[in-house]
């Protein structure tokens, strides 16, 4: 794993978090505990600050970048970020999926309990609502009014990815 400060920041990380022997963090990157960066996957605060919550993984491949001086990206707890997807310069509340190769541009807002689905683009500026789900391109809502059967089936995948990362220590 590579943890390297840039710019007089160095990325910190609560209780319990799991990297990768070939993740990369760096410089403006503060994680909560139990949080997960797996296998090629890359959270890089050079130009901006990152911020993410607790129970959060960040998927094989996947890539967690902002805008310079103008986007951070600010990520909640409970939150999967799936294989090769692109998550850049947004805000993202608790609950949330954003599926394999996705891409969330610069700010958008992915509110609680909501799913963007595999491939989904969500451009920059898109707001997605509370127990939705997203998908396309560019993303738009294909289902609505399932917030707590989401929020509780995030919450156990969160779950299930603090267990997965034992098993890789």
């Amino acid at each position: 794993m590579l943890i390297k400060e840039i710019n007089g920041c160095r990325p910190r990380h609560g209780q319990g978090c799991f990297f990768a022997e070939n993740a990369v963090v760096v410089g403006d990157v503060v994680l909560g505990d139990h949080c997960s960066v797996w296998y090629h996957a890359v959270v890089r605060g050079d130009v901006h600050a990152i911020r993410i919550g607790s129970k959060v993984n960040i998927q094989d491949g996947a890539v967690v970048h902002c805008t310079y001086q103008k986007s951070p990206t600010t990520i909640g707890d409970n939150v999967s970020i799936g294989h090769n997807a692109i998550v850049h310069g947004c805000t993202i509340h608790d609950n949330v999926l954003v599926g394999m190769g996705a891409i969330v541009m610069d700010d958008c807002i992915i509110e609680s309990n909501a799913i963007i689905a595999a491939g989904a683009v969500l451009t920059q500026g898109t707001r997605v609502e509370a127990g939705t789900i997203y998908a396309g391109v560019p993303a738009r809502k294909i289902k609505e009014g399932e917030s707590e059967a989401i929020g509780a089936r995030l919450q156990r995948l969160a779950d299930h990815y603090i267990g997965y990362a034992d098993w890789h220590r």
